[in-house]
C-alpha cells in the first residue's frame, strides 16, 4: 500500500469522532505518519484538555505536531502551514496522514493561504490593550465602525477573529476581506489527496463529548489548567481560550463551582463541534462525509482507486 500514488490522506471530523485512532490505524497500514491538523492540540500546555494522543498511542505511529508550541505563542495558521510544509520533507517517502478538526488548516493546506501582510507585534499590543476589558459584542461594534465589510462577515460573539480583522485593519487601513481574494498554492494542493470527514450520529456524539469531558477530569484536567494559569498568560491567547479552560480558571478562582465548570466545558465542546459540522459543510464541499466506522475502508477503497486510475 505504501507505494500507491498519494499526496496525503486527510482525516477530518468534529471532535471526539474517533479521528485520532483512525490516524494510527492508517498509519500502521500505510507505513504513514500522523500529522496534527487540530489547533488546540498544537500546544504543549494541554495535553489532556485537547485529547491530544497519549504517549501509549503516539508509540504505535510516528507522530508530528503535536505539543510543539508553547502555550504563550499565538499560533497561526500561516505558521501552521509552514511547520507542516517542513513535515511533509522530513517524512518523504511514508504517506502523511493529517488528523485534526481545524477546517482553516486543512483549508489552508488543500487551497492556500490567503496573501494577509503579518500585524508587527507593537500594533498587536496596541490593540489587545484597547480591546481589554470590552465585551465581545461591544468589540464587534468598534469593529463595525472601523471595518464593516469585514463585521458583517463575523459572528459578534467571535472574539478571536473580530480581534483579528481589528488587528488587521490598525495594521494596513485595509478591511480584512480584502485580501482574502489573493492566495498562495497550498502545499497540497497540486499532489492528489484522499478526503474524509468523518460524521458521527449527532445525538451519539453529544453523549460522547460529554464523556469524554468527564473522563479527562479524572485524567488530570484541573491540574492541567491550574498550571496554565498560574503562568499568567494573556487570556486572549488562543491556548487560554481552549475548551473547557475559561470555565475551569473561574472555577479555579473560587467564582462558580466545579460542577457549572464543567458543565460550560461541555456545552462549549458541543457548540463548536456542531460549527465543525456546518463550517466542513459549506467551505469544504467536496470531502467525502462518512460514519466512523466506515473510515478505514472508505480510505482504501480511495486508495485502490488511485491504484488503479491511468
Amino acid at each position: 500500500m505504501s507505494e500507491v500514488r498519494i499526496g496525503a490522506v486527510l482525516i477530518a471530523g468534529p471532535t471526539a469522532s474517533g479521528k485520532s485512532a483512525l490516524g494510527i490505524k492508517l498509519a500502521q497500514a500505510l507505513n504513514g505518519v500522523v500529522i496534527n491538523a487540530d489547533s488546540m492540540q498544537v500546544y504543549r500546555d494541554l495535553r489532556v484538555l485537547t485529547a491530544r494522543p497519549t504517549p501509549e498511542e503516539e508509540a504505535q505511529a510516528p507522530h508530528r505536531l503535536y505539543g510543539h508550541v508553547d502555550a504563550a505563542v499565538n499560533f497561526s495558521v500561516g505558521r501552521y502551514v509552514a511547520d507542516a510544509v517542513a513535515t511533509l520533507r522530513e517524512v518523504e517517502g511514508q504517506v502523511p496522514i493529517f488528523v485534526g478538526g481545524t477546517g482553516l488548516y486543512f483549508k489552508a493546506l488543500t487551497e492556500g493561504l490567503s496573501d494577509i501582510p503579518a500585524v508587527p507585534d507593537d500594533v498587536r499590543d496596541q490593540v489587545r490593550r484597547e480591546s481589554e476589558g470590552l465585551e465581545t459584542p461591544e468589540l464587534h461594534r468598534l469593529l463595525m465602525e472601523r471595518d464593516p465589510e469585514t463585521g458583517r462577515t463575523l459572528r459578534p460573539s467571535d472574539r478571536l477573529r473580530v480581534q483579528r480583522a481589528l488587528e488587521i485593519f490598525a495594521a494596513t487601513g485595509q478591511p480584512l476581506v480584502s485580501f482574502h481574494g489573493a492566495r498562495q498554492p497550498g502545499p497540497l494542493s497540486r499532489v492528489p489527496v484522499i478526503k474524509v470527514f468523518l460524521a458521527p450520529e449527532r445525538e451519539d456524539l453529544r453523549r460522547r463529548i460529554d464523556s469524554r469531558f468527564l473522563a479527562m477530569m479524572e485524567q488530570g484536567a484541573l491540574d492541567e489548567v491550574k498550571r496554565l494559569g498560574e503562568r499568567g498568560l494573556d487570556p486572549m491567547l488562543p491556548a487560554m481560550r481552549a475548551h473547557g479552560v475559561p470555565g475551569l480558571l473561574a472555577h479555579l478562582r473560587r467564582e462558580i463551582g466545579l460542577d457549572e465548570a464543567i458543565q460550560r466545558g461541555q456545552g462549549d465542546t458541543r457548540r463548536y463541534a456542531k460549527r465543525q459540522f456546518t463550517w466542513f459543510r459549506h467551505q469544504l464541499p467536496d470531502w467525502t462525509w462518512v460514519e466512523p466506522e466506515r473510515g478505514y475502508e472508505t480510505v482504501l477503497s480511495r486508495l485502490n482507486a488511485l491504484r488503479a486510475s491511468p
